[in-house]
């Protein structure tokens, strides 16, 4: 019987265990953490937005560069066929009002039980050999090292000492670099590239950024808001605004939404989804300025002329909350970022209203993102997801060097990397079909 050692218990390493068990392969999953599908559960706190129901051309067009190979994978497995997995494991869906696909019950602790109980107990009997090992079997607190001098046996580190395990075939699923002390610490990084495997550096992606500590100038060498800004209106969320950003390579973001002002900067949801746009031109030209309306509902000519009517005795805080309904914090960054010249010209009001400048100056650390681009470049993989200067050896997940935004995208295209290592395997190892 054909023995497959999976190592990485998230998304995409419990796929891969899933199509190899089915195939009547013994497979044998390792993970440095006491349990599988931590970070999985930490997705599913708020409520876990396992895909979205968008069309398939808008679903693959939010991997970017990658939307090729991404959406092969998704061919395989996307947003539908993912459901109705979902319902094969006792779980319904139901799509949100943003067009997010969420468990009925909004959780992600009743679907990782049920599919660990299916993986552990498969549906259909296999081999006598497989089947008296009770389906997958799990080896926990067995972290990586990578292989011994001659290449061809793993090594792991675990409570018991070092172990050394055999297989004909491997899939490494071990997440990106966010996340440490859930498992996804990138340090598989360093025994890949000893074995000639040309990793992607790991970067911050769905992350936060620090502003120039001077709004008014770019050319900083500090960062943050201003000690009174701070100490009122950090964590606090900015809500019915837009931000505008053209990149450096001409690519435009527009979009509504909310974010939040955070100590030194801003991070968020909608700041997420230009993350990657910002992210890049930082670290090319050392800042990236987007334009935030505070006001999308209003038209700018609308807004020039509510601030240029007569004020009379008022302050100007009180006249642009009377006639916009500018307050809290949208007026805070106003008085952060204009001078006061600025301030007293209707003109530039108007203007700064509907297209304030924020200087992003730094990417948060990777340790604070939601998830990581770079990893293993598709370049060096065939379509099976196999390393072609290892053979044998699949890659499947966040190590793989794409990144998504936000909104089920992320675990969607780990469900169907897994999937599609899963099947390489299986081809790889010429597994006699089912019959």
């Amino acid at each position: 019987m054909k023995r497959v050692a999976i190592i990485g218990g998230g998304p995409a390493g419990l796929m891969a265990a899933q199509v190899l068990v089915d195939a009547g392969v013994a497979v044998h999953l390792y993970d440095a953490m006491p349990s599988v599908g931590r970070k999985f559960l930490l997705a599913g706190k708020g409520g876990l937005n396992l895909t979205h129901s968008e069309d398939a051309d808008r679903f693959a067009s939010r991997f970017g560069a990658r939307r090729p190979q991404i959406e092969r994978l998704l061919q395989g497995f996307g947003p539908e066929p993912l459901r109705a997995w979902a319902k094969g494991l006792g779980i319904d869906t139901f799509i949100g009002t943003s067009g997010r696909v969420f468990p009925t019950d909004m959780k992600a602790a009743p679907l990782l039980r049920a599919w660990l109980h299916r993986l552990r107990h498969p549906v259909e009997p296999q081999a006598s050999t497989q089947a008296e090992e009770g389906g997958v079997r799990f080896h926990m607190r067995h972290r990586w090292l990578g292989w011994d001098a001659d290449g061809h046996t793993l090594r792991f580190e675990t409570p018991q000492g070092e172990v050394e395990v055999t297989a004909d075939a491997v899939v490494l699923a071990l997440g990106g670099g966010s996340w440490a002390r859930l498992g996804s610490n990138g340090a598989w990084v360093p025994l890949l590239t000893e074995r000639g495997v040309q990793v992607s550096p790991l970067l911050p992606a769905n992350c936060g950024f620090d502003v120039a500590s001077s709004a008014r100038s770019t050319m900083t060498n500090t960062v943050g808001w201003s000690e009174h800004f701070t100490s009122r209106f950090a964590g606090q969320p900015l809500k019915s605004v837009a931000i505008a950003y053209t990149a450096s390579t001409g690519q435009a973001f527009k979009r509504k939404g909310e974010f939040v002002a955070t100590q030194t900067g801003v991070e968020g949801s909608l700041i997420y989804a230009a993350s990657s746009l910002l992210r890049d031109d930082i670290l090319a030209h050392g800042q990236a300025t987007l334009l935030l309306d505070l006001l999308p509902d209003h038209s700018p000519e609308r807004v020039l002329a509510e601030v240029s009517h007569p004020r009379g005795s008022r302050s100007l805080s009180s006249h642009l909350k009377s006639r916009l309904g500018l307050e809290g914090i949208k007026m805070a960054l106003l008085h952060e970022i204009l001078s006061k010249d600025d301030l007293n010209q209707p003109a530039k009001l108007a203007a700064a209203i509907k297209a304030l400048p924020l200087h992003l100056v730094v990417t948060r650390p990777l340790v604070e993102a939601i998830s990581s681009a770079g990893g293993v470049p598709f370049e060096l993989l065939n379509d099976a997801l196999m390393l072609q200067a290892l053979p044998g050896v699949f890659c499947a997940g966040e190590m793989l060097d794409w990144e998504a935004p936000t909104g089920g995208y992320l675990l969607t295209a780990c469900f169907a990397s897994g999937k599609a290592a899963g099947e390489g395997v299986v081809r790889y190892l010429q597994v006699p079909a089912r019959v």
